[in-house]
């Protein structure tokens, strides 16, 4: 077996960032894809697997993002590399040539890779098994296709690794959270195995680069099903419309799973009223959001006033007094992020929301906040349903179109009756009854829904009427209500 020696890697190093500049652009992860070909700067590069292929893990700098991380296998010569996974080619210093690619996407490297937890390595970085976990040694590793934020590998049905892209310093905040459910109990969840972790003395510092949890069976997730019984609500069975309340059922069993999660981690890591710092903080952060908000999408200026009054009659709570708990939440829920098991609903994905920073992600939050975000994805199934129906993007939708508008009420109908069955479920299961808040959700849905705005202006341009939409419903409820 031919060995990835020590004049490899140092060559491997040398011209790795010259090669993942060119290849990043056309990673679903990358966060500068408008930025042309960035510069790489390449932090660490450890040796994980020496042999045929072996497998370097790198973590880096591309511009101004970053850190990001790749696993990167290494071949002589071309080999079997999956296809689309070819980072570039190198010249050893023996004379082979060295093939680059993309290792998440080779079973057999991951294979092997599976093989590093628990076992004993010096070096910074560090393959740890939780005590008592036991691991599917020898199953292949097959990534998923699915287009996310990180690169999640599955071992049979038996064990999936998260890869994270973007490393923050110090533990991850999903394998906080993991652990506060697991010791809670009673939760259905992804019980973390193990991580993959560098230690304080690497050029990192101490962070965690990769999450071994739990494989959880599942019939897919919410998204796929709630898309499908909007669609059906719409199309009608047999020439039969579906009732509104075709998945009322599984949307109040939602709330149910989502006030059982919010519950144990109170319990386990606390919750407590807004000090008077925290409360301005909190309230400064989401005035910023806004303005940015404002600033990067010109489609929201006639909505600008009322936005703002929405932000001021949330400031004016707070300031008086009645500041809502905090604890630790979910960060970014939606209906993507949750699973239909035999076990009922199971959360997934505790990252909280990609691109804040650490101290955002692990900052106590107002649990409302979580399900002000999935009461937005409702909205957008029902509306990702009706697009489907229609063969159209929500801004090509004609507006004087009788099918069109009987088909988007239906929706909007749709919407409301689910957000009613999940609010339901979840002051069930022990949460704040989100429709005695009224404010709160409001300014938490106003919130989502202008971050929804910036994020399609600035990729599908054609959706971008979906949560303009929902803004100029939350700041026609506040003009009515005021």
């Amino acid at each position: 077996m031919t060995t990835l020696v020590d004049a490899d890697v140092e060559r491997v190093r040398a011209g790795l960032g010259g090669l993942l500049g060119a290849w990043l652009p056309g990673r679903r992860w990358f966060a500068g894809k408008d930025g042309g070909v960035p510069r790489v700067g390449v932090r660490l590069l450890e040796r994980v697997l020496p042999g045929e292929p072996g497998l370097l893990l790198a973590v880096f700098d591309a511009g101004p993002d970053g850190p990001y991380q790749a696993l990167v296998g290494v071949r002589r010569g071309p080999g079997a590399e999956p296809p689309g996974s070819v980072i570039g080619r190198l010249d050893a210093p023996d004379g082979t040539a060295l093939t680059l690619y993309e290792a998440t996407q080779d079973p057999e490297s991951m294979t092997r890779l599976l093989g590093c937890f628990g076992a004993e390595r010096g070096g910074p970085v560090r393959f740890e098994r939780l005590p008592g976990s036991e691991l599917p040694y020898g199953l292949p590793g097959v990534a998923s296709t699915a287009e996310q934020s990180n690169t999640s590998v599955a071992f049979g049905d038996r064990a999936m690794l998260k890869v994270l892209r973007r490393p923050v310093p110090g533990t991850s905040p999903e394998l906080e959270l993991l652990g506060a459910l697991q010791r809670a109990g009673g939760v259905p969840g992804a019980a973390p195995l193990g991580q993959v972790r560098a230690t304080g003395d690497s050029p990192l510092g101490a962070c965690t680069l990769g999450i071994l949890q739990e494989f959880v069976r599942s019939d897919g997730d919410g998204w796929a099903a709630a898309t499908g019984r909007a669609r059906a609500c719409l199309e009608g069975e047999g020439g039969v419309p579906a009732p509104l309340g075709g998945f009322a059922e599984e949307s109040y069993g939602l709330g149910l799973a989502t006030a059982r999660v919010h519950t144990a981690l109170a319990g386990q890591l606390g919750s407590r009223p807004l000090s008077g710092r925290e409360s301005v903080a909190l309230l400064d952060l989401l005035g910023d959001r806004l303005a940015a908000g404002l600033r990067a999408v010109p489609h929201l200026a006639p909505y600008a006033r009322e936005l703002w009054g929405l932000h001021d009659d949330l400031r004016i709570r707070v300031l008086r007094g009645r500041a809502p708990l905090v604890q630790r939440i979910h960060g970014d829920l939606h209906l993507g992020q949750v699973l239909r098991t035999g076990r009922g609903w199971v959360l997934i994905d505790f990252e909280g929301e990609p691109g804040h920073s650490p101290e955002e992600r692990r900052r106590p939050q107002p649990a409302l906040r979580d399900v002000a975000a999935m009461l937005r994805s409702f909205d957008y199934a029902a509306h990702h349903a009706l697009t489907e129906l229609l063969g159209l993007p929500p801004g090509e939708i004609p507006a004087g179109d009788p099918r069109a508008a009987r088909l988007g009420r239906r929706a909007t109908a749709w919407s409301v009756h689910n957000r009613q069955a999940y609010c339901a479920g979840y002051a069930a299961g022990g949460g704040q009854d989100p429709r005695r808040a009224p404010l709160l959700v409001r300014a938490f849905e106003a919130d989502k829904a202008v971050y929804e705005a910036v994020y399609e202006a600035h990729n599908r341009p054609a959706w971008l009427p979906i949560p303009l939409a929902a803004v100029r419903r939350l700041t026609e409820e506040r003009r009515r209500r005021s």
